[in-house]
């Protein structure tokens, strides 16, 4: 599915060179829950937007499903991040005057077609992350793990066959974390194939395969051969009210 090839990723400003991503090559097959870690400033942000076709690499090749993303334009690239790629982000980015409901089908605006059953869809998604009693409720009126939960709703609407999280617990408590991490889980286990950028080694524990990086390389690639399980985690954790209002 994602195939990248001596990846490099180079910024220049004035007579300053920043070399941010050196000879990065690895392969990610369908279905597969890959953590790609590092220390801040380590260029696992960038390869992240790489990865998203938010960004392209100064030199190698990125290939998802056969094609090359380095040779479409923005306007391919934007068609297909829209159906194929969902991006959960550190920073919620929930529109604040609006609902948990229109929020979630804010990526439909931008597709080929709006379709007919959008707020079916978008119920469906909300229901997927536990919250189909808070759809008519406003960001301010949601707990900062619910509104991250609204996030993923709104990276699975057009059913993605992959989701991009980046940092997805780093603004919230233990608790509202390990309830994010367990619906990682489950929809690893459904066949979604997830990639989470974290400089946490517990939260990249969860997945099945830990991607490293030092200094823009490629420090370590290696499997996890029990993974943390998210959802005793967060079984072994106190209940908690839900913060609303």
């Amino acid at each position: 599915m994602i195939e990248l090839e001596g990846i490099e990723k180079t910024y220049t400003r004035g007579d300053v060179v920043t070399r941010v991503l050196k000879d990065i090559s690895f392969e990610i097959h369908p279905g597969q829950y890959v953590a790609i870690m590092g220390a801040s400033g380590t260029g696992k942000s960038t390869l992240m937007n790489i990865l998203g076709c938010l960004d392209k690499p100064t030199d190698g090749h990125y290939r998802l499903d056969g094609t090359d993303m380095v040779e479409l334009d923005d306007e391919d690239l934007s068609h297909l991040r829209n159906h194929k790629i969902g991006f959960v982000f550190q920073q919620f980015h929930l529109l604040q005057r609006t609902t948990a409901l229109k929020n979630t089908l804010l990526p439909l605006i931008y597709a080929d077609r709006y379709p007919e059953e959008a707020e079916e869809l978008a119920e469906e998604a909300l229901a997927m992350v536990g919250l189909s009693d808070r759809i008519d409720y406003r960001p301010s009126q949601l707990s900062g793990g619910q509104q991250q939960r609204v996030a993923i709703a709104r990276a699975l609407i057009n059913n993605p066959a992959i989701l991009l999280a980046d940092e997805p617990t780093g603004n919230l408590d233990s608790r509202s974390g390990a309830e994010v991490m367990s619906i990682f889980q489950r929809l690893h286990r459904q066949g979604r194939t997830i990639v989470i950028v974290t400089h946490d080694r517990e939260l990249a524990e969860h997945a099945q395969r830990v991607i490293v990086l030092e200094d823009g390389q490629i420090a370590e690639d290696h499997r996890i051969s029990q993974p943390r399980d998210a959802e005793a985690e967060l079984a072994a954790l106190a209940p908690a009210e839900e913060n609303v209002g």
